[in-house]
């Protein structure tokens, strides 16, 4: 199936819309209802069953998006990523899954596939190399991240495609902080492409919602498992996420051009220890991400110079809001340790090198003198109390 590779702007505005047939209007109408007719109809539609008008439309906004054949939509980034999974795995089975994860998909590994009796490996990198060393007879599926949450670690994805098609697994890559504006891993041999759709494709923190992208067969393979598990998405929540992706090009490159200059200004700063993002000269794989990826994102991670207490710092912004989730228009930051990997213990938090204080920053469209300003006046406060006291 041949995709129309028009510019990224153009497929985010006009693929995939719902055609107001009745009264021409500019955007797709949204279909609610959860009943159709089953005789004389060419589809049998159903919500459960990721077939209604609005449903259809977005997947292959998303497919296209992502350079796939086709897509699924769910209810959540969990909901994406766990029936996928499923949809592959089964009792006796194995899969290998890269150390540096985000804390959800590692607490579902270690809660759930016991019970199903699959088994799974942690990497000790990210390396090619290291996958291969936790080669099994039973292995099945390679599951990957990159950049990594929260320490925005790249991973080659060539090269984990490479392995996998070497041995006939099924390659899987959370997409969720590149977006398909920065990063198209199909291009370079990835299987299954999943999303957090509530990140940048949402990208105004008011929706919920997860993406598959991948082939034809593969998603079909998805959709078996996923009409008996359900997690479909509600036809209005669909409406807003169709709407949010027209502008999701002119967001993504917004965040990557003020994410840049704010990590080059962490990083010259003395009350800063150290920055992690792929942009910088500094990073260890900035050549890998500039080969595979379009832009360097939104996402950075860092920590304070030490005695700074990272809740306190947080606490005197003005503008940046402490906040849950990320790759909204506004700019929000996180402690990892009390959120996204708050269900990881203290060790395993540590292997994977996220310390206590350890600050994730999703970078916003706001002008980044504005955001500078914002940091510079919260370590002003907390300098001053600290004398005061």
């Amino acid at each position: 199936m041949k995709h129309n590779r028009k510019g990224i702007n153009t497929i985010c505005t006009h693929v995939g819309e719902v055609k107001d047939e009745q009264f021409k209007g500019a955007v797709s109408p949204i279909y609610m209802a959860s009943s159709y007719a089953f005789e004389d109809v060419a589809v049998k539609r159903y919500p459960r069953y990721f077939n209604t008008p609005n449903q259809e439309a977005l997947c292959k906004k998303i497919a296209t998006l992502e350079h796939a054949e086709s897509a699924l939509i769910f209810g959540s980034g969990m909901a994406a990523i766990s029936h996928a999974l499923m949809a592959f795995l089964k009792a006796g089975d194995h899969i290998i899954l890269q150390q540096t994860l985000y804390g959800g998909t590692y607490n579902f590994a270690v809660t759930q596939f016991e019970k199903y009796g699959i088994s799974y490996s942690f990497t000790e990198g990210w390396t090619a190399e290291d996958f291969e060393k936790e080669i099994q007879p039973t292995t099945k599926v390679i599951y990957i991240e990159t950049p990594s949450n929260p320490l925005l670690t790249i991973t080659d994805v060539e090269a984990i495609a490479q392995v996998s098609k070497k041995y006939g697994f099924i390659s899987m890559i959370d997409n969720t902080f590149a977006s398909p504006v920065n990063q198209n891993p199909i291009d370079f041999g990835i299987d299954i492409i999943l999303h957090s759709a509530t990140k940048y494709m949402g990208g105004h923190s008011d929706i919920c919602a997860g993406a598959v992208a991948a082939s034809q067969e593969h998603i079909h393979t998805i959709w078996e498992s996923s009409i008996c598990f359900g997690g479909s998405l509600s036809d209005q929540t669909v409406w807003l996420l169709e709407r949010s992706l027209k502008t999701m090009g002119l967001r993504v490159r917004a965040q990557n051009e003020n994410a840049q200059k704010m990590a080059e200004f962490l990083l010259s700063h003395n009350e800063i220890d150290a920055v992690y993002y792929p942009g910088l000269e500094s990073h260890p794989d900035h050549e890998l991400a500039k080969r595979q990826m379009n832009g360097f994102g939104g996402m950075l991670s860092f920590e304070l110079r030490e005695g700074i207490n990272p809740s306190e710092f947080m606490k005197n912004l003005q503008l940046i809001k402490p906040s849950m989730s990320l790759a909204g228009v506004e700019s929000t930051m996180l402690l990892p340790v009390l959120t996204s990997h708050a269900l990881m213990s203290p060790e395993d938090r540590f292997k994977q090198g996220i310390k206590d204080g350890l600050i994730r920053f999703s970078i916003g469209i706001e002008e980044i003198e504005d955001l500078i300003a914002d940091i510079e006046q919260a370590l002003a406060r907390i300098k001053s109390k600290s004398v005061l006291a």
